[in-house]
């Protein structure tokens, strides 16, 4: 029998009048989800390539990518025909058995890397847990460093997922604020700095995980040679150097990997995002065989990483990576888009930096917030993002048209140029 509600007690679920409106479905989000993320006003219903249409038919030019997981642009026909065609054959099996998918991704993975072995996830966080847990058996299995006493040194400014231990090495007040206590043996630095890793290694340091450009940060990019450097001190100390690499690889930042711009080859790296093709979460730590040595049957596991369905969109995203040469083409669109953006310094512009297509502009607060930038390059038609309040991020899918980009740019100088007429209004 169903039970009924006590008499003086509504049910918690009250429908709300059914619509496909952008009011109305905004409407039920905020009734029914959970305050966790402030959305740009606009639904989205539709993409194709780097353009997406929202449920009232407008469309936008898509400068977000999701944060680098749809750097080869919406619906890419390749990756969705591997999608259907292996969902059609075989999509999930669990790791007690071997699939015909998963070996070809984690030969192509090591081939691509200069790696050794492959542990398959999820999402990015999970990806990045692997790593931390990787780093601290490989501290006490291998380094001998007392068991439980492992140390693992991170960045000021580092974003590199939302888990608890993550956070615990966040120095983002708000991502920490109400979550501990937090795990031991986690510690920050100065990005950027080589000197400040020297000095925070002791003989219990096993790891050093780090950005090769820090995305959420604002897109912050280190003096030339600094991965270069922190490889030498990690190497002459026996500290393994993690790179993550969920959004700044797969040719984001103009190669296979960001960390190859200081032609650094690290004992591990994260990979996501991009990795799933922009239809599935897909991430993956690469590593050494002397870092990887430390899983055993029943360490670690997931039951939906490394499926057959992930593996062949992988796959084929990673074919489309190469085929379509994107990393050239990142390369090469984003050192225009660079130069193209440069004009923009002035008063209220800051900075514009970035590699590739990575790329951020830092607004002055004293005259604007980024988010009121993001909000009026969305009503010219342009989806971006804003970051730490005074970054406006520019990560466009890395097959975009160059006139696509250049009817960008000229939306973005006019966004800025209505900036400073309101402004001087307003003085």
């Amino acid at each position: 029998m169903t039970s009924q509600p006590r008499a003086g007690h509504e049910p918690a679920f009250r429908p709300l009048p059914l619509s496909d409106t952008a009011t109305d479905l905004i409407a039920r989000e905020k009734a029914f989800g959970a305050n966790n993320y402030d959305p740009l006003p606009v639904v989205l219903a539709r993409g194709e390539g780097s353009w997406l249409t929202d449920v009232d038919g407008r469309r936008y030019l898509d400068l977000m990518s999701a944060y680098s997981a749809v750097s080869f642009g919406h619906a890419h026909p390749r990756i969705l025909g591997a999608l259907v065609a292996q969902a059609q054959q075989l999509g999930v099996t669990s790791r007690a058995y071997h699939n015909a998918a998963l070996p070809r991704l984690f030969e192509r993975l090591a081939g691509l890397t200069g790696l050794d072995r492959v542990l398959p996830a999820n999402g990015g966080a999970e990806a990045v847990e692997t790593a931390l847990k990787a780093a601290r058996k490989w501290g006490h299995k291998v380094k001998g460093i007392p068991e439980g006493r492992a140390e693992i040194i991170g960045c000021d400014g580092n974003f590199h997922g939302r888990s608890i231990a993550v956070i615990g090495l966040s120095t983002e007040p708000q991502y920490r604020d109400g979550f501990g206590p937090f795990p031991a043996g986690l510690s920050t630095i100065p990005y950027g700095d080589s000197e400040a890793l020297e000095r925070a290694i002791t003989p219990r340091t096993a790891a050093f995980l780090v950005e090769p450009i820090q995305g959420e940060g604002g897109i912050i990019v280190p003096p030339p040679g600094y991965l270069a450097r922190c490889a030498e001190i990690c190497r002459r100390h026996r500290v393994l150097l993690i790179c993550d690499e969920i959004q700044t690889g797969l040719g984001r930042c103009g190669r296979f990997l960001a960390s190859e711009h200081d032609g650094v080859r690290p004992d591990a790296v994260i990979l996501g995002k991009a990795l799933g093709g922009g239809l599935l979460p897909v991430s993956a730590l690469v590593g050494t065989d002397d870092l990887m040595q430390v899983f055993h049957p029943g360490d670690h596991g997931s039951t939906f990483g490394g499926n057959p369905l992930a593996a062949a969109v992988a796959i084929a995203a990673l074919d489309v990576l190469e085929d379509e040469k994107l990393v050239e083409r990142s390369a090469e669109l984003g050192a225009w888009l660079l130069d193209e953006l440069s004009d923009l310094r002035s008063h209220i512009v800051r900075d514009v930096r970035g590699r590739g297509l990575f790329v951020g502009i830092e607004v002055d607060p004293r005259y604007v917030g980024a988010r009121p930038v993001v909000d009026r390059l969305l009503a010219r038609g342009i989806l971006s993002k804003d970051t730490h309040g005074t970054v406006v991020r520019i990560a466009p899918p890395l097959n975009i048209r160059r006139e696509d980009l250049a009817w960008a740019v000229a939306r973005i100088r006019a966004t800025f140029r209505e900036l400073e007429r309101d402004l001087k209004r307003a003085a």
